[in-house]
């Protein structure tokens, strides 16, 4: 086949078509401001290491100015001399029962906050039932709940316990129930055309559907539950970080008081990288 000579049009056409351009290397640092755009690992573990260095720094700075009193805003170092003074003198020993306070509330409003919020969400005679007097509740503070949680569990570690308990479980109630509610409703029909009892909706529908964001849902509430710890140990408590915290409080030692918070942020935040672990080993096909 022979070429067909170029004409003027033809000729004026290629001549207006954009020839293509290589990509300018300093153009690359916008694409990691795209929403949603991924950035290098080193970026981010810098960016990560930064964001716990800057409020260091500026602290550092502002202590040592003399802008505010050492009472008021001690230094970096007065607080790491708190901190090895508390870690020879029962640091261990407060870190552990505090944990086990924690985790032992936020299980057992776990274990009973998941199966009412799946009913909730599934039923709705079962809604009607509980819905509103869980609203009603989850507002209150759980602090307020002090004297009936003494009269009614006594002095021990029931009552720490039972304080994380009421100021995580409706949360964690409410929360399922609203799951369970985003599960497509094209599912329950598929299912129920397929002949499935409710039962089988139920546990193999309804379940598997919200298990990811049940694991989400389980993650933050974890954060709440250590929220509540200083509530908690505010009950006839002799030992543990929030009670240290407000001692230290009573008495104005503030480094021990910076240093119990710091505690309990670093211990929430290992169980959160652990949520997150269980969520992307569970879960591969999602996106965290």
């Amino acid at each position: 086949m022979s070429a067909q000579p170029l004409n003027a049009s033809s000729t004026l056409q290629l001549a207006k078509s954009p020839t293509p351009r290589t990509p300018r290397k300093n153009g690359r640092w916008k694409d990691g401001l795209r929403i949603r755009a991924a950035i290098p690992n080193w970026v981010y573990v810098a960016l990560s290491v930064s964001g716990f260095l800057l409020p260091l720094i500026v602290w550092q700075v502002v202590a040592a100015s003399g802008w505010v009193g050492s009472l008021f805003l001690p230094s970096p170092l007065d607080v790491v001399h708190s901190f090895s003074d508390w870690l020879h003198n029962g640091l261990s020993d407060d870190t552990f029962i505090s944990i086990y306070r924690v985790v032992m509330g936020f299980v057992l409003a776990a274990i009973i906050g998941v199966p009412l919020g799946l009913y909730i969400g599934a039923y709705k005679w079962f809604e009607a039932l509980l819905q509103p007097v869980n609203d009603f509740v989850r507002y209150m503070p759980a602090s307020a709940f002090i004297p009936l949680v003494l009269l009614w569990v006594g002095i021990g570690e029931g009552s720490k316990i039972a304080i994380i308990v009421i100021g995580v479980i409706f949360q964690i109630i409410v929360m399922v129930a609203d799951a369970v509610r985003r599960v497509p409703e094209n599912y329950l029909e598929v299912a129920y055309t397929l002949g499935a009892t409710q039962g089988e909706v139920l546990s193999l529908v309804i379940w598997r559907g919200i298990l990811p964001e049940l694991l989400d849902i389980l993650r933050i509430n974890m954060g709440w539950a250590w929220t509540y710890l200083v509530v908690a140990e505010m009950v006839a408590a002799n030992s543990g970080l929030g009670f240290q915290i407000l001692q230290s409080q009573r008495f104005l030692n503030t480094p021990k008081i910076f240093v119990g918070i710091f505690i309990i942020g670093l211990i929430g935040l290992l169980f959160d990288l652990a949520f997150r672990w269980a969520y992307r080993l569970a879960f591969p096909w999602k996106r965290v």
